[in-house]
């Protein structure tokens, strides 16, 4: 598309009205994507539901967006807590049409340390060798918060298919150095979208994240003055972020992000429990504040 750095949207799973999965809705929302300046996609992961979805669902997700994705580039999120599904998942990328793939590190049974952490990726990779692998790094999720730097210099010896993180995590020393290791050899994708412009300063090559669903155009903006100096203006378009992250916080995060996504003309159904979706009344509430900070001036549109 441009110069600028990757945005990645990260989908929320859509559901109908009977709590199904509403396949058809995956190439509305990749036209909608591409319509918003989206680069690509990062399916089934924490804004995905991805642990109250059901493994063929997850398949199912994987096959269609597969079909579905145009020129989005497609990383299929297939971390879970059962090894041999997440192999599965890996071999169904691969046959459908995905990019990548991503793994998060197991959050029942714990691994103790970045050895056995790269140990798994591998188990998993080999499964389908030919994708490249991001590690999903989001430790207030999974509770795993081991060191990126180190798992970096363990991964370089024994994980070929490792192409990069997709870092969510306020560590940013632990960013930079894995920015900083072997040249930059590995990809690091920024997960964090209220400091987007924090992570373009320590070099992020791209960002993943949940707003980008439906704000892809100020993130973009943001993106185009910082790379061309103007920092006050790059400034001013993150705090709007900040506005828009501190209200999505106050309605509950997960579940208001499909509150947002209705707001502006994409519904994507309820969520599944245990997120517990908004009703009318809260979704109301919530436009009034978000009319009262420009949200509707700078989100993404739909035709």
């Amino acid at each position: 598309m441009d110069d600028l750095p990757e945005l990645i949207a990260a989908p929320f799973t859509p559901f109908n009205s009977e709590g199904k999965i509403n396949l058809k809705m995956l190439d509305q929302l990749a036209e909608f994507y591409e319509l918003n300046g989206v680069t690509g996609a990062f399916i089934i992961g924490t804004t995905g539901e991805c642990s109250s979805l059901t493994h063929l669902e997850k398949k199912a997700m994987i096959e269609n967006w597969g079909k579905a994705k145009r020129n989005l580039r497609l990383v299929s999120m297939v971390g879970g807590t059962c090894l041999a599904e997440m192999k599965e998942l890996a071999q169904c990328a691969a046959q459908f049409n995905s990019d990548a793939i991503s793994i998060l590190c197991p959050y029942y049974f714990k691994l103790r340390n970045e050895e056995e952490l790269v140990e798994y990726c591998v188990q998993v990779s080999e499964a389908a060798p030919e994708l490249p692998l991001y590690y999903y790094h989001i430790p207030s999720m999974t509770g795993g918060n081991y060191s990126m730097a180190k798992f970096l210099e363990l991964a370089d010896q024994s994980l070929p298919a490792l192409a990069g993180i997709k870092f969510s995590s306020s560590d940013i020393l632990d960013f930079q150095i894995c920015k900083a290791f072997k040249n930059g050899k590995y990809e690091m994708l920024w997960g964090t979208d209220e400091a987007l412009l924090s992570g373009l300063v320590a070099g992020a090559d791209g960002a993943v994240g949940s707003t980008y669903n439906y704000a892809a155009p100020l993130y973009r903006s943001l993106m185009t003055d910082y790379t061309r100096g103007d920092l006050p203006s790059a400034q001013k378009k993150q705090n709007q972020a900040v506005d828009m992250v501190n209200i999505l916080m106050k309605y509950g995060g997960a579940r208001a992000g499909k509150g947002f996504m209705k707001s502006i003309g994409i519904d994507c159904g309820d969520n599944r429990l245990p997120i517990k979706s908004m009703d009318h009344e809260e979704l109301q509430a919530m436009q009034i504040e978000l009319t009262n900070i420009g949200f509707f001036d700078f989100a993404s549109k739909s035709r």
